[in-house]
Formats: C-alpha cells, sequence, structure tokens
C-alpha cells in the first residue's frame, strides 16, 4: 500500500511531508543541536570511518564528542551500535539522539549525512559548523532519478544551508563556518563554491592538506604532513583520506599536532570498516560495509596490498536488492574477478527483489570477467553458507575479506529486516578454523 501511495504521490506531497516532520522533531526536542558545535560529513564512501577519526581527534584534543554515524554512536567514550540500517534515521529519533548529547554536556558532535537524508530534510535543525566532502561516485541514483547530477545537487544543502548560521564559540573561542573538500576529487570545485569563513583542502595529489610519504604496514598506514609523521592503526592506504579531514578539523578547533596524531593512531575499530576479525584462525580476515565499486576495489587494492606473494585473496560479496543501483554490479563483479583469487556470490540485502536473480547476475559478471564456476567462483545463496565457504577457502597466509553488510545488524528481505550480526556470525564461524593453527 505504501509503494503505491509513494508512486502516485507527487514528490513535492512527500517532500512538504518529510520537512514538516524533520522541523517537528527539531522543534519537540528543543534544537538539541544549536548547543553544540556540530561537524556535518557527507560523500559516497568514507563516511564513517572520517567521522570515527574526526570523534577521536576530538576525544584527544579534550574535548567531550558526540558521534551519529552509519556504523556507530558515540556519547563521550560511551559507544553504541547503530542498529537502524539507515545512516540518517527517522528525524525524531536523530533529534532524540542530539538531545542525549546536549543533555551530556557533549561540546562538539559529528554527523554523518547522506542525500537521502537530505533529500527528506533530516539535516533540519541541525546548524552545521564544519561541513566535510569526502569524494562522490555514482550510488544511489535510482533515488536520484537515475542522474548522477541530482545526486551530486541532492548533497549540497550540508554546504548550502547549514553554515547559514552566526558564527558560534566553543570554550570562548570563534569557530569559523568550514568546508573542508578533498581535492583529489573532481566534484571538490562544485561543493566549494558555497560560501564559507574558513575553505581547506586535502588530498595526496593535491590539496593545503597534503598527505606525503604514504606507507601501507601490516596493522596500519603511516604519512607526514610537513614535519609532522602520522600513524593509523587501521589497515589500507585509503584511510589516509579519511583521517585527512579529522586533521583539518583538528586545526580549526585549536587541537595540537601532537594531540591530533594521538587521536589517530589510538583508533583501532571502526565497527564493520576494515574490521580485522581473530579467532584463532590461521589467516587473516576483514569484515567491511564495501557495497559499491570504488569502496569494493579500494579494500581489494588494500587486501592485495598486505598478502603476503603466496596467499590468495578470498572475497565474499553481495549485491542490493530493493531499487538500488543494479547498474553497480557489473563493475563491481569485473573488480572481483580482478582482484580477488576466489570469490564467493551470496546474498546481501534484497529487499523485495529475488535474491536468486541478484547472485545469478553478479556470478555471471564475474564468470563474464575469468572466473570459473566451482573453481574459484562459488554462489551460495544463503549468506552464513556462503561466508563459511569464503572461509573454507584460505589458508595460512591468505586473507578473506568479507564485504557488503559491515557493522549492520540486521539483513533487509521480503517483508522487513531480520536479525543479522555479521560480525558476530563471522566470529563464530571463524572459530572452526583456528584448529588449523
Amino acid at each position: 500500500m505504501l509503494s503505491f501511495f509513494r508512486k502516485y504521490t507527487p514528490d513535492i506531497v512527500f517532500r512538504g511531508y518529510h520537512r514538516v516532520r524533520s522541523s517537528h522533531a527539531a522543534r519537540k526536542h528543543g534544537f538539541p543541536a544549536k548547543g553544540m558545535i556540530v561537524v556535518g560529513i557527507t560523500g559516497t564512501k568514507g563516511k564513517t570511518s572520517t567521522a570515527n577519526y574526526v570523534w577521536s581527534v576530538l576525544h584527544a584534543g579534550g574535548y567531550k564528542a558526540g558521534l551519529l554515524s552509519s556504523a556507530n554512536f558515540r556519547i563521550g567514550e560511551k559507544e553504541f551500535s547503530n542498529p537502524y540500517h539507515m545512516t540518517m534515521p527517522d528525524p525524531y529519533l536523530v533529534q532524540k539522539k542530539l538531545r542525549e548529547m546536549r543533555e551530556a554536556t557533549v561540546e562538539v558532535v559529528v554527523v554523518e549525512m547522506t542525500s537521502e537524508g537530505m533529500k527528506q530534510f533530516r539535516h533540519l535543525g541541525i546548524p552545521v559548523d564544519i561541513a566535510i566532502f569526502t569524494n562522490l561516485t555514482p550510488e544511489h541514483l535510482t533515488s536520484h532519478k537515475g542522474s548522477f547530477e541530482k545526486y551530486k545537487q541532492a548533497k549540497a544543502p550540508l554546504f548550502r544551508d547549514a553554515l547559514a548560521h552566526p558564527v558560534r564559540t566553543l570554550r570562548g573561542r570563534p569557530v569559523p563556518r568550514s568546508i573542508i573538500a578533498n581535492a583529489d576529487s573532481e566534484h571538490a570545485p562544485y561543493y566549494l563554491q558555497f560560501p564559507a569563513d574558513t575553505k581547506i583542502t586535502y588530498g595526496i595529489d593535491s590539496g593545503e592538506l597534503r598527505a606525503e610519504h604514504v606507507h601501507g604496514a601490516h596493522n596500519g598506514v603511516s604519512f607526514s604532513i610537513g614535519t609532522q609523521r602520522y600513524v593509523l592503526s587501521i589497515p589500507g592506504t585509503f584511510n589516509v583520506y579519511n583521517a585527512l579531514p579529522a586533521i583539518a578539523v583538528g586545526g580549526l578547533l585549536g587541537i595540537s599536532d601532537a594531540d591530533v596524531a594521538k587521536g589517530l593512531e589510538s583508533l583501532a575499530v571502526i565497527p564493520g570498516r576494515m574490521e580485522e576479525i581473530s579467532a584463532g584462525q590461521p589467516f587473516r580476515l576483514f569484515v567491511d560495509y564495501a557495497h559499491e565499486p570504488a569502496s569494493l576495489g579500494a579494500v581489494l587494492h588494500a587486501a592485495r596490498a598486505l598478502v603476503p606473494a603466496e596467499g590468495n585473496v578470498v572475497l565474499l560479496m553481495g549485491g542490493q536488492g530493493g531499487g538500488r543501483d543494479w547498474r553497480k554490479r557489473e563493475p563491481m563483479a569485473k573488480l572481483a574477478a580482478e582482484l580477488a583469487d576466489y570469490v564467493v556470490v551470496t546474498n546481501e540485502d534484497p529487499y523485495d527483489d529475488d535474491p536468486r536473480a541478484i547472485v545469478q547476475e553478479l556470478s555471471t559478471g564475474v564468470a563474464k570477467y575469468g572466473k570459473r564456476e566451482g573453481e574459484n567462483l562459488f554462489a551460495l545463496l544463503d549468506r552464513r553458507e556462503g561466508i563459511h565457504k569464503a572461509l573454507s577457502l584460505a589458508h595460512k597466509n591468505d586473507i578473506v575479506v568479507i564485504t557488503g553488510k559491515g557493522a549492520e545488524e540486521t539483513m533487509m528481505v521480503k517483508g522487513g529486516a531480520i536479525a543479522w550480526n555479521e560480525r558476530a556470525i563471522v566470529r563464530e564461524l571463524a572459530t572452526h578454523y583456528a584448529h588449523l593453527n
């Protein structure tokens, strides 16, 4: 019934509905974000990791910080999982969480903001002081009438509207209304065009904050900016892009380079983001949220950089349904075939779509680019069986990467959400392989 009304109700009616709900939610809870400095983050990938790095830098700098991300919530040092299968949940819940933070004397809150969330005005009542743009690649296009340009524009409210408020202070010090943007993205100029007191660019190839001497290691990454060396405790050189905005935020809020470095290094786990699972198994095992080409490619390149010459990379992947952009499946299949030695295709979040059809489409795509069914390609509809298969393919010196779900605790199927704690299931199954050590 709801889908029927969505199909035949004019878009302007739904936009009005969402605007009224979001405004009322903020008013009901007393506009709690007005009592905190707000760091807003948008982009296609890296938002959750960036948000956690910003939180960690704020914490190391002595601020009481809050966090609302697709993987986790934080109020000071207390951490909670995000069980809602949404980056920006219902506005009443978002405002309730912000109120709890304000009541807990949080000074700075870090908020992930998505194009879909802003399209539904869930950012209303959240005045942003520092807006961060991470990157932009095709994703969620079906929600934006298949248009990449509309998708790009849907992220603009963070920069166009949220910074349109008087300068606020933190511990008596003015916080400049700022835009921080990834200069290595060709789309950065679009977001940098909006007015702000301060604009900071970052990157590896360009930008004011430019990471140099990037070095990936077994258990992390290191890089330099000028004479300051930074160390990240999470593998994957792509995490440099996630850490750089946190360095910029630290500078804006008067946090010393030493404390910024301490904050970055002390963050050892970001739930479901290149999160290593150790249950006694003889191979390395990571769980990651990667569910679109850019993030999948980054994770697979990271795995290839970590695996010894004699080792293999085993990938478990799936594809979303429910109107999510099906066009991403072929490029994901191509990346899987080219960068992984073994590929297991399984169910992910089919929503109302036929999961068998999605798995078949992906496995056919992986086979198209060189993998052979039953030899180095396996299609298993049941995700638990798929994870078991991926683990069974691994030996000492191999790396297994389980992608698509990350820290999510539900799976979206026809009829709604079912309980699915990916990290707990992976850890449980991995214990069966501890005897191989």
